[in-house]
């Protein structure tokens, strides 16, 4: 292991506390779970079929099994709005952990191949064995996650001067079009085009208890993890030499990491699809409000998914209350965007 002098953790642990703003993170949790609150009934009081708001509250508060509005917000908007919640949490620290393990400021699950892997599962499960129950298909999303996340670490090892974020970056984008060229092929030698499309586009429309009662244990047990691995992960992404000398067991440290990642990235494309972005945007946006401080970072990117998962559902109803805009799409107009921005403000470190 490499030891460092006591100055030199002393300098590396000075410039993390400097970097660190922690009374803007109090304050962006504390607003932004305000704001997931009003969002949150928001979306609930949002279809394509009109509810009085009052309505809305009478269902929430004392629903009546008997009345088919109160059935509408209880069985299809609350589990859809819970589960936007969760999925943008998900993606978002799945993100961060990515780019906080790497050292990639471009690192996602989607923009890695986690999701492609996960929809490849999901498209093997339509064509083989369409009966499966709903936590096989969690399971199956789990493994083509973990599949994917085999190839990239594998393809960018295997160049000369091992894994940079360049590397991992094309990897991940040859191993994405690898899984989604062999989804489309399965879906359009079996001819489940249409079942997939939900998955392609990515969206909450038709979620109901039964994903979500699937989705949140895992989900939940997974963001407890990342917060739980924070400190580690902050130490990491001060760099391996830093981090050994630190006294931290860096391969552990991106195991488990990795382990979490691919957790959150296969629930949410079990139930949600592949929606891309939101793993690449809000952890940039948490780092600059919040400084270098995963801590930090974890929690607040949770909150900030939350609210950008479950805004672009509400924007994506209001475009076209009959046809629903997809989620994916939504999102995407405002990750694309920020994606080139990026490459052009910083392509040169790459």
């Amino acid at each position: 292991m490499i030891e460092l002098s006591i100055s030199a953790k002393d300098s590396a642990l000075s410039e993390l506390q400097k970097n660190s703003r922690p009374w803007i993170a109090g304050m962006v949790l504390l607003g932004g779970l305000a704001a997931l609150a009003v969002l949150t009934f928001v979306s609930i009081a949002t279809g394509s079929v009109h509810i009085p708001l009052e309505t809305v509250w009478q269902a929430v508060t004392h629903f009546n099994p008997e009345s088919q509005l109160h059935q509408v917000v209880r069985e299809l908007r609350i589990p859809r709005a819970m589960t936007g919640i969760l999925v943008g949490a998900s993606l978002a620290v799945a993100g961060a952990l990515m780019q906080g393990m790497t050292r990639n400021p471009l690192a996602d699950s989607g923009l890695l191949g986690l999701n492609a892997g996960a929809g490849f599962a999901v498209a093997l499960i339509f064509a083989f064995v369409p009966t499966l129950h709903s936590a096989g298909i969690l399971f199956c999303s789990f493994a083509g996650a973990a599949a994917a996340a085999g190839m990239v670490y594998g393809i960018g090892a295997m160049a000369k001067g091992g894994l940079t974020p360049f590397r991992l970056t094309m990897a991940g984008a040859a191993v994405s079009a690898l899984f989604v060229a062999l989804s489309t092929g399965i879906a359009v030698y079996f001819n489940i085009g249409l079942e997939l499309s939900f998955w392609y586009a990515g969206g909450l429309g038709g979620v109901k208890w039964t994903q979500l009662d699937m989705m949140y244990p895992w989900s939940i047990a997974a963001l407890i993890a990342a917060l739980l691995l924070s400190r580690q992960i902050t130490l990491l992404n001060l760099g391996d030499e830093v981090a050994s000398g630190l006294g931290l067991r860096t391969g552990w440290v991106r195991a488990a990491a990795l382990l979490i990642v691919m957790v959150l990235a296969g629930a949410s494309v079990a139930v949600a699809g592949m929606i891309a972005f939101v793993g690449l945007v809000v952890p940039h946006v948490a780092r600059g409000l919040v400084g270098v401080d995963y801590r930090w970072i974890i929690p607040c990117s949770a909150v900030l998914g939350s609210l950008l998962v479950i805004t672009a559902d509400i924007v994506g109803q209001w475009i076209n209350p009959a046809y629903e805009t997809p989620l994916g799409a939504v999102i995407a107009l405002i990750g694309v965007p920020f994606f080139f921005y990026y490459i052009r403000r910083t392509g040169r470190g790459l």
